[in-house]
């Protein structure tokens, strides 16, 4: 399961002029920490070439939570699917710090793929990752403990957003627990317990909105579900949705 698109991006997967024409397409746009950029059922095809910052992609639930499906950062595009089969907006982004972005309507963005095979084979190529990690995190929501999931989105966050420390890795991207919850389909009091186990373990250290890996290698082996706690105080059973 993956929070993260493609190792390379849209935008910089494109030619450096089909790039500079896509922008060009658009008008720049800056959002705030925690506004919303596009919103789920919506029936705007807009879509947004991330320039710099990071986002949050996230769908309610019947319970009315909510869970986040990516982070999409610069470099990536967000909205392209409404832009191509012109229906309702499958999901909500959410700006996670300060973003700066350039709109693109639903009508220039399709002549511009149109117009470049090898554009219209990156955003095809997108899709079909997008579509396999949600077949992957439907697996791991069946299948893996609490203590697992979050082990993985941990190391998967330490290893594409995360800055070397002498105390160990800390975790650029300040997710509060609850984001945390969100993104691995789990209530927040059943994550502030695996975290407290994880720290207990020293495997971790948390401060304010702020995740520091410790033994990176021990959080693997969780996350493979190929270690066990010492003491036995995680949830064995899938938590519900």
């Amino acid at each position: 399961m993956s929070l993260f698109g493609q190792d390379r991006s849209f935008l910089h997967a494109l030619p450096a002029a089909d790039r500079r024409s896509l922008i060009a397409e658009g008008a720049r746009r800056a959002y705030e920490p925690g506004e919303v950029m596009i919103r789920e059922h919506d029936t705007s095809a807009y879509v947004l070439a991330l320039l710099s910052g990071w986002s949050v992609v996230s769908v309610g639930t019947e319970r009315g939570s909510r869970l986040i499906l990516a982070l999409r950062g610069a470099g990536e595009v967000v909205g392209d699917l409404a832009a191509v089969d012109l229906r309702p907006r499958s999901a909500t982004v959410t700006a996670l710090g300060a973003v700066e972005a350039v709109a693109v309507s639903g009508d220039r963005f399709r002549r511009f793929l149109a117009a470049r095979p090898h554009a219209t084979s990156l955003i095809m190529r997108q899709l079909a990752t997008r579509l396999r990690s949600a077949d992957v995190e439907r697996r791991a929501l069946a299948s893996e403990t609490v203590l697992q999931r979050l082990a993985a989105r941990l190391v998967e966050l330490a290893e594409r957003a995360g800055r070397p420390a002498d105390t160990g890795t800390v975790l650029e991207l300040p997710l509060p627990q609850h984001d945390l919850a969100a993104a691995i389909g789990a209530t927040r009091e059943a994550v502030a317990k695996a975290l407290r186990l994880l720290r207990e373990q020293d495997v971790v250290r948390t401060a304010n909105r702020t995740v520091i890996v410790i033994d990176m290698r021990v959080l693997v082996l969780l996350a493979e579900g190929r270690a066990r706690p010492r003491a036995e105080q995680a949830d064995e059973s899938p938590p519900d949705v």
